[in-house]
């Protein structure tokens, strides 16, 4: 289910209002368990970018920039997710965990729709690195000029 499917049925709730407390329990997809997010440096050299371009090369990683920086999406689903969606260790999860706040979450909203920039596939990076260096594939051209 996709995160515009996982709105769509937020909003269509008929006479439930949804808050902190309760929220979790109506979101079919536990989005937020279904991936990590690790905030990166700020790619600005042309090496920078050959290694975004080889890490999202990989599956289930991706890449993103927003207002608040750059990230590595690793969609890779918690193991102690249980088959009804909620933690299996909710009374020892990490601090990390505990710490998240859902007051307003990917239920409410999708996250994609704030991103500046999004790579989902070494296609996509391929074609941002050719477009940021204008003379992007010729490094590889003065590579094997020289062997």
């Amino acid at each position: 289910m996709s995160s515009e499917e996982v709105i769509e049925i937020h909003q269509s709730i008929p006479g439930v209002v949804l808050t902190a407390e309760n929220k979790c329990s109506y979101c079919e997809t536990s989005k937020c368990c279904t991936y990590i997010t690790i905030e990166i440096d700020k790619p600005k050299k042309r090496s920078d970018f050959d290694e975004l371009l080889w890490q999202v090369a990989h599956k289930n990683i991706s890449f993103y920039k927003d207002e608040d920086g750059w990230f590595m999406n690793v969609e890779a689903v918690c193991e102690q997710l249980q088959d009804d969606g909620r933690c299996g260790i909710h009374e020892t999860r990490p601090m990390v965990c505990r710490d998240y706040s859902n007051d307003f979450c990917e239920l409410d909203e999708s996250a994609e729709q704030h991103f500046e920039l999004h790579f989902t596939n070494y296609d996509e990076m391929l074609a941002y690195c050719r477009k940021r260096f204008k003379n992007w594939d010729k490094k590889w051209q003065k590579k094997w000029d020289k062997k």
